[in-house]
C-alpha cells in the first residue's frame, strides 16, 4: 500500500489538486455545506474544539477560518524555556546538521542549501549547527509561533512540488522537505541566526505570514522577497504568531554551530505542543 502511495502522488496533479481543494475550503455558501465539511472533519480528526477561541463549529464562514482557528487564552501557557516549540505537532527528525546536510527518515537527507532556496550566503551559517522538523497533522492546530524573539531579516518564497508530508512519504521520497513548495524565513535573534522553513503539502492550499498575507500559492508575488522592501521593520516576541498553514503541513528550525541544545525528551514521533519546552542555549 506504501508503494501505491508514493506512485499515486507521483501521477496525480498536485498543484490543480491543492488549489482545487483551497477553492473548496473559501466556500461560505451554501452554509450546510461548509458546516458539513467542518463537522465532517472534527469527527474523522477528533478535533478538540473546547480549546478554540470559538467553540461553535457553525460560526466559521468558512473550512478555512475553522482549520486556522485561534486557541482560547490560556490554552497554551509558555514554558520558561529559551526555545519554545512553535507549533502543536510531532517530532519528525532533530538532530545536528553534519556536512551540511539535514537527515529526513532511513537513509533519506538534503542540504541545508536546497531548503533555504540555493541561499548561498545563508546556508554556511547553519553548518554543524541543529535542526528540528516538526510535522502538523490535520487535527492538530495550525498557526505557528516563534520558538524565541527574533528580528526578520529575509524571506524567500521557494516553489516546488506538493508531495505529502508524513512518515511515509519522508521514508520514500527523496530531498522531500528541499523538493516541496516553501516559505523561508530568517530572523536574528538571542542564539544567532534562525531559519525558519514553513513547508507546503499534498492538498495544503496556502501559507500564510503576520507580516505579508498569503505567501504561498504566490499571488502576483516574486520568487525571493526581500525584507528591506518591507513597509516597516517585523520583530516578534517568544510565542507571537509568525504565520499559519490551511491544512497540515510541516515546519523546520535551523541553527547554527553551539547556539542551542534540544531537551532530551525529544526523538523521532514525540508530539510537540506549542509553547512547551524544546530547548536551551549552549
Amino acid at each position: 500500500m506504501d508503494k501505491i502511495f508514493i506512485f499515486l502522488q507521483h501521477i496525480l496533479p498536485q498543484h490543480l489538486l491543492s488549489r482545487t481543494v483551497g477553492w473548496l475550503a473559501r466556500v461560505q455558501h451554501p452554509a450546510w455545506l461548509k458546516n458539513w465539511l467542518i463537522h465532517l472533519f472534527i469527527r474523522r480528526y477528533r478535533v478538540n474544539m473546547a480549546e478554540a477561541a470559538e467553540p461553535d463549529a457553525t460560526r466559521y464562514p468558512c473550512f478555512n477560518a475553522f482549520f486556522t482557528r485561534a486557541l482560547r487564552e490560556g490554552a497554551r501557557p509558555l514554558a520558561a524555556a529559551d526555545v519554545l516549540c512553535p507549533a502543536d505537532g510531532a517530532i519528525s527528525q532533530l538532530g545536528d546538521i553534519e556536512g551540511g546536510r539535514i537527515f529526513q527518515a532511513k537513509g533519506q537527507s538534503f542540504s541545508a542549501w536546497e531548503l533555504l532556496g540555493g541561499d548561498t550566503e545563508r546556508a554556511p551559517l547553519f553548518d554543524g549547527g541543529r535542526f528540528a522538523t516538526i510535522y502538523l497533522s490535520p487535527r492538530d492546530y495550525h498557526r505557528v509561533h516563534m520558538p524565541l524573539a527574533g528580528r526578520l531579516t529575509a524571506t524567500r518564497y521557494v516553489p516546488g512540488e506538493l508531495f505529502s508530508v508524513n512518515g511515509v512519504t519522508a521514508e520514500n521520497v527523496p530531498r522531500l522537505f528541499a523538493r516541496n513548495e516553501r516559505l523561508v524565513c530568517h530572523f536574528d535573534t538571542e542564539a544567532g541566526p534562525m531559519a525558519m522553513v514553513l513547508v507546503g503539502a499534498m492538498i495544503v492550499a496556502g501559507i500564510e505570514t503576520v507580516w505579508a498575507g498569503q505567501v504561498a500559492p504566490p499571488p502576483d508575488r516574486p520568487v525571493a522577497v526581500d525584507y528591506l522592501k518591507l513597509p516597516e521593520p517585523v520583530s516578534l516576541e517568544k510565542g507571537a504568531e509568525m504565520g499559519r498553514f490551511m491544512l497540515g503541513s510541516t515546519v523546520i528550525l535551523l541553527f547554527p554551530r553551539d547556539a542551542v541544545v534540544w531537551d532530551e525528551a525529544y526523538a523521532a514521533g514525540v508530539s510537540t505542543r506549542l509553547g512547551d519546552r524544546l530547548g536551551s542555549f549552549v
